[in-house]
């Protein structure tokens, strides 16, 4: 069984940074692992993924350049850097197991963890 344990989430203004952790226990080598946001009442939507080799590294368009996903290996542990933060990045993100592909379709992503709150607000 897949465990999930995220931290790091927070309100926070426009414009500055926060960092998301994520470590997984139980899941497949074979498992991307990735990012999906779910804003109130919006559908969600796939952030960021990393391939178990971490050649595949995907964002969706929403947060390229601003955003940056990671790992520890050996902690098992993924990371999202997200800088100059919008409002519209107010979400709760879920890390995430399963394919990562381009644009990160959120259904390619189908295991999640319970989330952590990220409120972007002045």
């Amino acid at each position: 069984q897949v465990q999930f344990v995220e931290s790091g989430g927070g309100l926070v203004q426009p414009g500055v940074s926060l960092t998301l952790s994520c470590t997984v226990s139980g899941f497949s080598s074979d498992d991307a692992i990735g990012w999906v946001r779910q804003a109130p009442g919006k559908e969600r939507e796939g952030v960021s993924c990393i391939s178990t080799s971490a050649h595949d590294i995907y964002y969706s368009t929403s947060v390229e350049g601003r955003f940056t996903i990671s790992r520890d290996k050996a902690k098992n542990t993924f990371y999202l850097q997200m800088s100059d933060l919008k409002p519209e990045d107010t979400a709760v993100y879920y890390c995430a197991t399963g394919d990562c592909l381009p644009y990160v379709p959120y259904d390619s992503l189908n295991n999640w963890g319970k989330g952590t709150l990220v409120n972007v607000s002045s």
